[in-house]
């Protein structure tokens, strides 16, 4: 049997891709100084709903540890805060800071523009495709 070439394995594929997603997201957030993990909590708590540490690990894709370390980075730098949840005070929710927002503000922008260098590189009408058999992959094997 022959030996298959690592780039036609769709683990490969994935991988490649989001490492390239991943640089060039680093790239473009680089100047507020945050790391993609960072900037996607601050995305998900600019709602300003206040999440639950259990809550945002699955939002934002990190365990529990690491989640930790980095909401602690967060707090040092006074863009996200820490309370007790006012329903049960066993429970502690993170919420943005105004200096977080105004720091979402800005990393959206720059968000943005990445993600727009990459739909012009797919074209609009493929990066729709992308997405919807990424979302439907997404789904479709969390149930099975």
């Amino acid at each position: 049997m022959p030996d298959q070439d690592l780039s036609e394995y769709l683990a490969y594929l994935l991988a490649s891709a989001n490492r390239r997603m991943r640089l060039g997201l680093a790239q473009s957030i680089a100047a507020e100084d945050v790391t993609e993990e960072q900037w996607r909590i601050l995305q998900v708590l600019s709602d300003e709903q206040g999440r639950s540490m259990g809550e945002l690990a699955g939002l934002v894709l990190m365990n529990h540890p690491a989640l930790t370390k980095t909401m602690d980075r967060l707090v040092g730098r006074g863009l996200v805060q820490r309370a007790a949840d006012a329903r049960d005070n066993r429970k502690v929710l993170a919420y943005i800071s105004d200096l977080g927002l105004e720091m979402v503000t800005r990393l959206r922008a720059q968000v943005d523009a990445h993600h727009g260098l990459v739909e012009d590189t797919l074209g609009p009408r493929k990066t729709e495709q992308l997405k919807r058999l990424l979302k439907a992959f997404i789904e479709e094997s969390a149930a099975g």
